[in-house]
């Protein structure tokens, strides 16, 4: 079937398998590797991206779903060779431990960043609370999302 969508900027127009998955697409079809597998059943939060703004799990979600609309990857956080400053902010805070779960956790802050550039610790936790990180790095991820909030506000004022 035919899936036209917009990937990290770029409108993209391609024949897929229809029962192909969001994450099985961006994976192995467009070499987009940042994007992670953990669980496969939308409880890890390794696979997330934005969906129209919205943080989802891309393990649940059909690539044909995505017609028409707008993803965002791990990949399309960067800019002209500079990294977000959400990615800034997790380097420089030490949010960065095995880094499996990075690219989900970075996905769903950007996600909030993008509703609410000034979140609380409240709703930074609230956000974040469908990523899961074995390393048990919550705190300096937490402490990276405020970074980069203040950074945002800094930059924008």
């Amino acid at each position: 079937m035919r899936l036209d969508f917009t990937l990290n900027g770029a409108v993209l127009s391609l024949d897929i398998d229809p029962g192909l998955r969001l994450i099985d697409l961006l994976r192995d079809v467009l070499d987009m590797t940042g994007t992670k597998e953990g669980c496969g059943e939308g409880e890890c939060g390794a696979c997330t991206i934005i969906l129209d703004g919205v943080a989802v799990d891309s393990c649940m979600v059909m690539a044909m779903q995505v017609r028409g609309r707008e993803v965002l990857t791990v990949e399309g956080l960067e800019q002209k060779g500079e990294l977000d400053e959400l990615q800034r902010a997790f380097i420089d805070s030490g949010a960065i431990q095995c880094g499996y779960c990075t690219p989900g956790m970075l996905m769903s802050a950007k996600a909030l960043l993008m509703r609410t550039p000034e979140p609380t610790e409240h709703e930074i936790r609230s956000a974040m609370a469908g990523n899961l990180c074995r390393c048990t790095g919550y705190l300096k991820i937490i402490q990276a999302v405020q970074k980069a909030s203040q950074m945002q506000s800094a930059h924008h004022a």
